[in-house]
């Protein structure tokens, strides 16, 4: 097989400027997702339950630290019959189909808007701008398998498998531009999310996102996670592993060499 030998005008006219479109792009579908972008309201019900089963979770695991008594008054804060937070609070059940909500709705279509047309739309354009065009090759062998995705629009049985077309060089950087977008706009800045990046505006939101992560991390029925967390610490014991630190920690002392 004979080895080919790209125009250098290729690299002028079709490889960079397809850096370049595609990074723009980027850079203007960060800035409009950050308008687009709506509030997430999270309940304060919902933030406190989270909290609970959250702090439920720290006593099981790190009860053993902590004295026996003050074990037992944190388990009964949770599980006594009459007044334990996972016995009194009654929490309603959710919807059953979270479709409903106008608000899913919205950031769906959003979604679709800033990321699935507009890559679709720029993709199109650039296949029908640079089609039949051989980019570049990548530095080792691949088989057979490859050619499907790295010569999209090049139909070409003997062309070997490490070249790459132009539809599947703007696909490459699609997926490749994530570390760039990060030293551009901010490591804080942006949320690697599946093959896009999500913006965050500020700070402020990443503090928030913090905040509501915890509740949007709440089961959808507060009846069954709170039900699951009651048996979970009902079952656990305490074993208080520093009962004799002190006789352990002055034996290690005086194992040292003077």
């Amino acid at each position: 097989m004979s080895e080919l030998l790209l125009d250098p005008d290729i690299r002028l006219w079709v490889f960079l400027p397809i850096v370049i479109i595609t990074f723009l792009f980027g850079i203007v579908r960060h800035y409009i997702s950050i308008l687009l972008t709506s509030t997430k309201k999270v309940e304060l019900t919902q933030v406190q339950d989270s909290q609970a089963i959250i702090r439920s979770r720290l006593l099981r695991e790190n009860g053993k630290y902590i004295p026996r008594q003050a074990f037992l008054m944190r388990k009964h804060y949770f599980n006594n019959e009459d007044v334990g937070y996972f016995k009194t609070q009654k929490r309603s059940p959710p919807a059953q189909n979270p479709m409903t909500d106008p608000s899913v709705m919205t950031d769906m279509v959003k979604g679709n808007f800033t990321n699935v047309l507009p890559m679709i739309i720029i993709g199109g354009w650039i296949n029908w701008t640079f089609s039949g065009f051989v980019t570049t090759k990548v530095p080792f062998p691949l088989t057979l398998r490859f050619k499907p995705m790295l010569q999209r629009g090049i139909e070409l049985l003997s062309l070997d498998a490490s070249w790459v077309s132009s539809a599947s060089w703007y696909f490459l950087n699609v997926f490749g531009l994530r570390s760039i977008y990060a030293l551009v706009l901010g490591e804080n800045n942006v949320i690697p999310r599946a093959a896009f990046r999500r913006p965050a505006a500020d700070q402020t939101r990443a503090m928030q996102d913090q905040m509501s992560g915890p509740a949007m991390a709440m089961p959808p029925d507060p009846k069954q996670a709170f039900k699951a967390e009651w048996e979970a610490l009902e079952i656990c014991d305490h074993q208080w592993i520093l009962k004799n630190i002190e006789a352990e920690l002055i034996e290690e002392k005086d194992k040292e060499p003077q």
